[in-house]
């Protein structure tokens, strides 16, 4: 794969109280390969599973760069996130994927956090930051996120943040090698502006 020089100042920060989010970088490939392996076992029954190659830095070597050209050319946006008080240990990402512009303008949201900082509302703050970012810095008018009905902590997650239940996916996803049925909500921009 060939070598891109991207200009930071070009890239996404966000912050809120007590969350950094960014973009991976090459410095992130050892922090970022600890994270998902060290919370591998945690995230497991809500993931499709993951090829081996994903957990090494020679995957992430290529894939911080391959999130960074997807996000210059409007396809997704790929955030790790940082506490303030640790800016090198990776502890969550937040996924924008499948950017579609045209008539649709949405996306579709997906995020993990470490087993270690879960119920402190960090996700739930990164999120208020992250939505207002791609509503207002990159206007989209329709996020899009789906959860398993066992998954209560998501489905409430959610629900705080003002998503709408929109209907129910039998056999929607593969996670973790089993067919499994999905709620699907979304939340719209009422911001959202055409120029």
């Amino acid at each position: 794969m060939t070598s891109f020089e991207f200009n930071n100042s070009e890239l996404p920060i966000i912050e809120s109280k007590r969350i950094f989010l960014r973009l991976g970088t090459k410095e992130d490939i050892y922090s970022i390969v600890k994270y998902f392996h060290t919370n591998q076992s945690f995230h497991n029954p809500f993931y499709p599973l993951r090829p081996k190659e994903f957990f090494t830095e020679k995957y992430w070597d290529k894939q911080v760069e391959v999130d960074m050209v997807e996000f210059i050319n409007d396809y997704s946006l790929k955030l790790f996130l940082f506490k303030k008080d640790n800016l090198r240990e990776v502890i969550g990402n937040i996924n924008y994927r499948n950017f579609t512009r045209g008539a649709a303008q949405y996306c579709t949201l997906g995020y993990s956090l470490a087993e270690s900082q879960q119920r402190k509302g960090l996700m739930r703050e990164a999120l208020e930051s992250s939505i207002n970012y791609v509503f207002n810095g990159l206007n989209i008018h329709r996020i899009m996120a789906n959860y398993m009905p066992h998954n209560q902590r998501s489905g409430n997650l959610l629900r705080n943040l003002n998503f709408v239940v929109e209907g129910y996916a039998r056999d929607y996803l593969m996670i973790n090698g089993k067919w499994e049925d999905h709620i699907l909500t979304s939340l719209t921009n009422s911001c959202w502006s055409s120029v």
